[in-house]
Parts: C-alpha cells; structure tokens; sequence
C-alpha cells in the first residue's frame, strides 16, 4: 500500500492482525492489531542482515508517528543494515543511538507534554538527522559545534542554531531525568552569541517586491497555458481532459506568499490554519498557541488585502469547512510539508538573493515600522511575547527619537529661550 496519512487513520480494525507493506520504503510495516487489543497501529522495519538473517525492528505506535516521520526512521534503520551495523534493541543503553532515542521515548513524550511539540520535533530532525546513527554518549560539543559553525556558514543566524541545539539538549536531559540516560554529553556546550539577530533584518525593497508579485503571476500563467496545452492534446486523441483551472489562483503558492507579507505569519502557523481560524464578518484571525510557537491563542485584525485574498482562496477551495486546512497538499489533502523547492524557484526567476521564507515576516513587521506603527503595535502584532525579539526592528524608525527630544524643545511651543548670562570677567 502507498501510505498516506489518511489511508493509515481510516484502516479498520479487523479480528485478525494486518501486517501491511509500504511501497514507497522498502522495509517499513504497518502492523494493525486485532479489536480485542484495543485497535493498536504500529510502525515496523523489516530487513535481511549481512548474512541474509531476517530481523524487525519495531518504530513505535502510528498514533504517534506519522507516516513521513516513520520513513524518516525506516531510511535510517535501511543505512545502518546496509553498512553492517546491528539495529537490534537489544544493544547496551550506552549504545543508545540518538535516532533511537528521539524516535522511541522523546518525540512521543513531547507530543503529549508540550504544545510546540511538532517545530520542536522538525527542527530536530532537519538539523541533527546527520547523526541520529550515532550512539548517544559518543556526541560531544566539539561535534555539535562544527555543525553549527557550518550551519551559520550557509546563511542561518547564531539564533537559529541555538534554538536547534537548545531543542536538542532539553531532548537528552528528558532521558537523563527519566533515568534512561546516564548523562547529557553536550550538557556544557554554550550558546553561540547572537549578534547577528539583532542587526540582521531582511526585507524586500521595492523593486524586490515588484519583480517578487510579477514572477509569481508569471509563473500561474505558465500553468494555466500548459493546462489548455495538455487538454487541447489529449481532446484530438479522445482522451479524458483534466479540469480547467477556474478561480484567481492556479495553486496555494501565490495566495500563501501574498499571505505571509500581508500578515506576518509563522510558516507552521500558515500551514496548520483552518477555515474556522478566520472570521470573514469581523476581518479577523486567530492563531493558536500550539500552531505559532506561543502559549497563548491571539485573534489579530486582518488588512483589506489579507480579506481580499483570503475571500477569494475561499471561493475556488473544494472543503471549507471550519476544520479543513486552509492551504491542504494537493496531493495528500493533509498538512503541506515541503514549499522550498517551488520557493527556490520564485526566487531565482526574480533574481532575489538571501531571502528565506521567513523574511516575509520581517519585511511585514518593517514595512508597518518604516511607517511610522509603534513597536509595542508591531510586538502585538507579531504575538512576541515580549519586546526584546521586536527590539531588532526600532534602527527603522529612528525619527521616533527625534520626535521624543523634541517634546523638550521650547522653541517648537513658541517659548523663547532666555540667553545665558555672560561668563567673562572683563
């Protein structure tokens, strides 16, 4: 079977065990239990050692793992086969690999214990999945170091990093809390400073912006005339024609960028927003604490071309339903994983260099600045929970200084200034 997310949630519970194959990653199983024991659905690796021995290696429960994540451990578990190496459970607490470690007892604890459990879990595995075949006590700073160093090298900030190795030390000491770790070996590694994100603040300029907007309508146009390309050749060969491409866009890409510069929202809070999040009456958004790295809900006006946008996605959308996805994969119909490639693309067209997707909401929150919008506004805006992240935007506004001397300026109420008394001594 060709996993989905939802082909997994909707396979029924029969009175015998299922062990069902995934055809995308050879090895990995779906073990699907009978009624009787309560409907459990696990995630299995099978392989043939060096030797040609069969052997299992269990992943954990498919209530916890989903499908992307649990080719992610079954690719892993394949290279560690394909060079020799034993995968067997049964190896040393000491030999505890970090994959194994995260995979089997950390990520299913924090999806229980910790509302931020899923940008937690992401920035993990995109930052450390280089070593996760590496036991655990053979991890030293000096190694986590160099990762950061080249890390900050490709174009990442000092802040990024620490967020990442932070994420990962909390994950080690959890083991060692739980008694299942003897001690966290990168326990004393120090953050790196952070200069860099106080200063570094990306934002579009105009002619940025504009090449940005024509690049994307290009690119919908070039969709569109392959559409009516491929249909005009399959109709003069009698076959099935795909449907037309109706509605203002051709996919969610333009409306998610036009989006995110006109709101300033998070990527993860953009991909996991549902119909139900936004109120067309009273042009409003909610973003909740879980999907947008905070720990409290905050509902935020929304600006006429964010209305605008969103009225007309809503219109060519096929589920509107207050809880389905806003922006859903076409292909799966859950949550998007992946833009990079198809932003990659948009970026080289309109020649714009060093601007990740989350510079959109940098640009958004100095736009509002450069206009004259005060910090605090902004901060709420941005639902920073305090002011020292929105600090990294006030070099923006430097007349707000001038008009805070100016408040002591006699001359600008029409008061005269009396002329000092005259200090020679003749």
């Amino acid at each position: 079977m060709k996993f989905t997310q939802k082909t997994v949630d909707d396979i029924k519970h029969k009175d015998k065990r299922q062990w069902i194959r995934d055809d995308v990653v050879k090895g990995l199983m779906l073990v699907v239990g009978t009624k009787s024991s309560k409907g459990t659905k696990t995630w299995y690796f099978n392989y043939r050692d060096m030797n040609g021995k069969k052997g299992s290696r269990k992943i954990g429960d498919a209530h916890y793992i989903d499908v992307i994540e649990a080719r992610k451990i079954a690719k892993g578990y394949g290279g560690q086969v394909a060079k020799g190496e034993s995968i067997r459970t049964e190896k040393p607490a000491d030999k505890l690999t970090l994959g194994a470690y995260l995979n089997e007892n950390y990520f299913p604890h924090a999806r229980t214990a910790n509302k931020s459990a899923k940008g937690i879990i992401r920035v993990i595995i995109n930052a450390f999945e280089y070593c996760f075949d590496k036991p655990i006590d053979e991890l030293t700073p000096p190694m986590i170091d160099k990762w950061r160093q080249s890390y900050c090298a490709g174009g990442r900030t000092a802040a990024t990093a620490n967020r990442a190795t932070t994420y990962l030390k909390a994950a080690i000491n959890h083991g060692v809390k739980t008694g299942l770790l003897e001690k966290n070996p990168i326990a004393g590694l120090q953050k790196l400073k952070e200069r860099d994100s106080k200063y570094i603040v990306r934002y579009l300029s105009d002619d940025e912006r504009e090449r940005l907007e024509i690049t994307l309508i290009a690119r919908e146009d070039r969709i569109r005339r392959e559409r009516e390309t491929a249909n005009q050749w399959r109709r003069e060969r009698g076959y099935e024609t795909k449907p037309d491409i109706k509605g203002m866009f051709t996919d969610h890409l333009r409306p998610m960028v036009l989006l995110t510069l006109a709101t300033g929202i998070r990527r993860g809070a953009l991909l996991a927003l549902q119909w139900g999040d936004i109120d067309f009456n009273s042009e409003t958004i909610t973003l909740r604490a879980e999907d947008d790295k905070g720990t409290k809900t905050n509902r935020l006006p929304l600006s006429g071309d964010a209305v605008y946008i969103l009225s007309a996605w809503y219109k060519q959308s096929e589920n509107t339903a207050p809880d389905d996805l806003i922006f859903p994969s076409p292909v799966t119909g859950h949550s998007i994983q992946e833009i990079k490639t198809a932003w990659k693309n948009i970026l080289r067209d309109a020649k714009i260099e060093n601007f990740r997707w989350h510079d959109m909401r940098h640009d958004f929150a100095s736009q509002l600045v450069m206009r004259g919008i005060d910090l605090n506004t902004v901060r709420e805006l941005l639902t920073h929970s305090d002011m020292k992240m929105t600090l990294r935007y006030a070099h923006l506004a430097p007349e707000h200084k001038q008009r805070a001397v100016q408040i002591l300026d006699r001359m600008t109420k029409g008061n005269k200034i009396v002329d000092f008394p005259s200090t020679s001594t003749g």
